[in-house]
This record gives C-alpha cells, sequence and structure tokens, in this order.
C-alpha cells in the first residue's frame, strides 16, 4: 500500500532527522504561502512605507523609517524566541505550527489594513509594529516545519522554496503597489493577497506529532545547547552579518536613487533596479538550492554569495550612477540567492534540539529580521552623518566579506 504524503498524517517527531520525502504539492503550497508573506512583508518595506513616511513627515522621512524599523526589530529579539517557545508547547486539536500560522497570518492582514489610513508616522510606525509580529507568530511555525517534515536530501530545494517567492513577491508587490496610488488600496491589496496564498497551506497542513521536552525550554537551557553546539553560534553569526549587509545596501535605495543619482523618474527606476536584482536572486536561489542537494555542499555558496555582494557594494561605492547601479543589484541577486539557497539546509542541520526547533529557530530567525529592522536605522546614520552612500555601500562590503568567513568555522555542515 503506497504511504500517504507527510500533510495527511501525523508523524511522531523524534531526536533523527525526518527521512520521508515531502510531496510535490506540499513544496508548492508552502512556497505559495511565503509568496504572500513576502509580498506584504518586503513591499511595504522597498516602496510603500518610504513613499507614505515621505508625504506624510518630507522633512524626517529617514529618521522616522529608522525609527520604525528600529521598535519593530526590538520586538523581533522579544517575540520570535518567545512565540518559537510557545508553538513548541503547544497542543491543540489545530495543530502546534498551523495554528500559529493562521494566527500570525491574521494578525499581520489587521495590521496591513490599518496601516493604509494613517496620516502622522507614529500611528504608521504602531500599525506596523502590528503586522512585523503578526509576520513573526507566522514564520515561527513555517521555519519549523522544515525541521519537523523536510529529510536532509530536500532541505536545500525546500530552502529555494521559501526564498525564491521572496524575489517573485517582490517583483509581484512592486509593480502593483507602484501602480496604485492610494494608501489603503494599496495595503488592502497586499492584506488579501496573504489571506488568499496563506489559506490553502492552512487548510491542508498536518503536523508531526510533538516530542516531550525534558528542559524548561529556558534560557539557561538555551544556553547550554548552545554551549555543546558552537555551530549554531556561527551560524546566526553569519546569518546575521550576511543579511545586515544586505539591507544595508538596499534599504534606502529610493532616496538613493532620489537624492543621489537624481534621475528623471525614481519610482520607475526602482522598479527597474528591483526587478534586475530579484531576477537574478531567483536564478541564483533555485540554481544553487538544486546544485547544493546534488554537491551535498553548503558552506561554498553562502562564501559565493557574500563575495558577490560585497563586489557589488565595491562597484556602486566607487562609481556611482544608474549604470553602475545595475551592475550591482545584478551581483546582490547572485549573492543573495547563493546564500538563501542554502540558508535553512544548514540552519536545521546545526539546531540543538528536536523538542525546542521553534524557540531556537524563533532565535535564528532574528539573525534574518533583526537586521532588515535594525539595518535601515544604522544606514540612515551612516547616510546622515557618517559619509552618505558611498561610506554605506563600502561598509556593506565589509559586513559581507566578514560572514563569508565565518560560515567555515560551522563544522557541521560540508
Amino acid at each position: 500500500m503506497r504511504p500517504l504524503p507527510p500533510e495527511k498524517t501525523a508523524l511522531t517527531a523524534t531526536q533523527t532527522p525526518p527521512v520521508r520525502t515531502v510531496s510535490r504539492a506540499w513544496i508548492v503550497r508552502y512556497s505559495l504561502a511565503w509568496l504572500g508573506l513576502w509580498m506584504a512583508y518586503l513591499g511595504p518595506q522597498q516602496f510603500a512605507l518610504p513613499d507614505q513616511l515621505a508625504r506624510v513627515d518630507p522633512a524626517g522621512r529617514i529618521t522616522d523609517f529608522g525609527v520604525i524599523n528600529a521598535v519593530c526589530g526590538v520586538a523581533g529579539l522579544v517575540t520570535l524566541p518567545l512565540f518559537g517557545t510557545l508553538c513548541d508547547r503547544t497542543r491543540s486539536p489545530f495543530g502546534r505550527r498551523r495554528i500559529w500560522i493562521a494566527g500570525g497570518a491574521a494578525l499581520f492582514t489587521g495590521g496591513l489594513v490599518a496601516t493604509g489610513p494613517q496620516t502622522h508616522w507614529i500611528g504608521i510606525g504602531v500599525c506596523w509594529l502590528v503586522c512585523s509580529i503578526g509576520f513573526s507568530m507566522a514564520t515561527v511555525a513555517f521555519t519549523a516545519l522544515v525541521a519537523d517534515q523536510v529529510p536532509e536530501s530536500q532541505r536545500g530545494t525546500v530552502s529555494s522554496a521559501m526564498f525564491g517567492p521572496q524575489a517573485v513577491g517582490m517583483v509581484i508587490g512592486l509593480t502593483a503597489l507602484t501602480s496604485i496610488t492610494g494608501d489603503f488600496a494599496r495595503y488592502a491589496l497586499l492584506a488579501a493577497a496573504v489571506l488568499v496564498l496563506v489559506t490553502p497551506f492552512v487548510l491542508k497542513q498536518r503536523d508531526t506529532a510533538a516530542t516531550r521536552s525534558e528542559g524548561d525550554g529556558g534560557l539557561r537551557e538555551l544556553a547550554v545547547s548552545i554551549r555543546d553546539n558552537p555551530g549554531f553560534a556561527w551560524t546566526f553569526s553569519t546569518r546575521v552579518l550576511i543579511n545586515l549587509a544586505n539591507t544595508l545596501a538596499t534599504s534606502y535605495m529610493l532616496y538613493f536613487i532620489t537624492d543621489e543619482l537624481r534621475v528623471p523618474d525614481p519610482d520607475r527606476e526602482l522598479l527597474l533596479l528591483t526587478m534586475v536584482y530579484l531576477g537574478w536572486t531567483l536564478v541564483s536561489v533555485y540554481v544553487c538550492g538544486a546544485l547544493s542537494d546534488r554537491w551535498d555542499r553548503r558552506r561554498a555558496f553562502v562564501a559565493w554569495g557574500a563575495t558577490g555582494q560585497a563586489v557589488g557594494c565595491a562597484v556602486i561605492a566607487v562609481a556611482p550612477g544608474p549604470g553602475t547601479a545595475l551592475v550591482a543589484t545584478s551581483l546582490f541577486g547572485l549573492g543573495v540567492g547563493a546564500y538563501m539557497a542554502v540558508d535553512q539546509a544548514i540552519i536545521t542541520t546545526v539546531l540543538p534540539a528536536a523538542e525546542n526547533r521553534a524557540r531556537d529557530l524563533g532565535i535564528m530567525n532574528i539573525g534574518l529580521f533583526g537586521p532588515q529592522t535594525v539595518g535601515p536605522l544604522l544606514a540612515g546614520l551612516v547616510i546622515s552623518g557618517l559619509g552618505g552612500y558611498q561610506v554605506l555601500f563600502a561598509l556593506a562590503g565589509i559586513v559581507s566579506v566578514a560572514s563569508g568567513l565565518l560560515i567555515y568555522r560551522v563544522s557541521a555542515v560540508r
């Protein structure tokens, strides 16, 4: 008798990794759900929020954007591990992962709808904080599912299914957002995308059974686990630095185009650069994901990705202009795609304990989302008082090189 696919049956989670392959249908639903989340999270970060703030508070838009992202970053430091711990210990007929995905998506959509009508930067910030908390709730559960249900041989592919939609979602989101003029309509469209794309996964997903934890899941237990497994700390450090480098290089691209390049149509130029960046990201993430599974190699792709980002930063720092911006964003895309292709495969290999997967992944996700929220504040300080955009790109390149070196401290992966 042919065994049921993993979404149709509950497996018992153990300390050993899963061995049953996930179906193509599961991967498609997983990828579509991430498409909705990325579109609604990154579209506002790259365009809708900066554009709304520029109209609400033109003089303070750079500071406002940095403060909002810093507050959300601090909230993420708390909520990601907290929600992960609670997710690991959730017992409900609806499922311990699925209920957090559904709840997070609902909170995220509510925050998006509330952001549109805001006319003061503080109101925008509060509503975006709600969005960020909902996003954190959903992502801790989504990432834990990889460790729960995906075997090692498929984790490069599934990592691509998680991060490939980031590029697609950004292109679709920016194309839609730049063609809509009203803030409420923009955010309502993103909210609808989250509901439409996440719901099929929520309805079909069947969680694995939870293991019994012998500890309390607290900070002391985590510290002991990390001490006994230093690969977790080195992987976290690599993730922080490579994402910080990318955030520094890209978060103020709209203002860089407007203030430094002074092109006639900044919105159109941003869309062009973003599509180039994300197009190369998409190619890189799927090609490198498949190759990493085939070759059983992960660290080299991180090093290649870090190098690509660093070279792109050097190009635009030395000779800023529309042409070099296209070259730089292409290199950014190739670099970040190579890293994303192996991101989840490396992380799920170095997790300390199966019973605390969502908690540990929540901490690891700080390395992804923390730089995306704190990075704009640091970038704003560099732009305003430490030398401008060229210094910013140089700093991003140095940070990227550091991330490529750190990955070789992780001995648990090849």
